[in-house]
């Protein structure tokens, strides 16, 4: 087994706050929140980020963006940020792939990042 935390939440080893679920897509509350809804979104296979893609992944980038706006209707979201980190000089902390969904805010309340 890769020492992932994220492939971890994937196996059902470490507990997470699951609000979805597809067949190669799991989106869960991050435990870390930078908004009033914060939520990652990460395949289930294991890619370590955006660098590490291959041609075989395009289908699997358009999941984890559909799976965003199909999870932000659901959460009622008039409108989110969707944001990919990659690698480490990115401000990628978690090494597999993840996109962050980020909404809830008022009007007013966002402060830029």
């Amino acid at each position: 087994m890769i020492d992932c935390i994220f492939c971890k939440i994937v196996d059902g080893v470490t507990h997470a706050e699951i609000t979805h679920q597809a067949e190669e897509i799991i989106v869960f509350k991050s435990i870390q929140p930078r908004a009033p809804v914060h939520l990652l979104i990460i395949p289930k296979k294991h890619v370590l980020s955006i660098k590490e893609l291959t041609e075989e992944d395009r289908n699997l980038t358009s999941s984890l963006i559909y799976t965003a706006k199909e999870v932000a209707e659901r959460e009622h979201l008039p409108g989110y940020r969707l944001a990919f980190n990659v690698g480490r000089a990115g401000g990628q902390v978690i090494n597999h792939l993840h996109l962050h969904l980020l909404g809830g805010w008022k009007d007013g309340e966002l402060t830029e990042v």
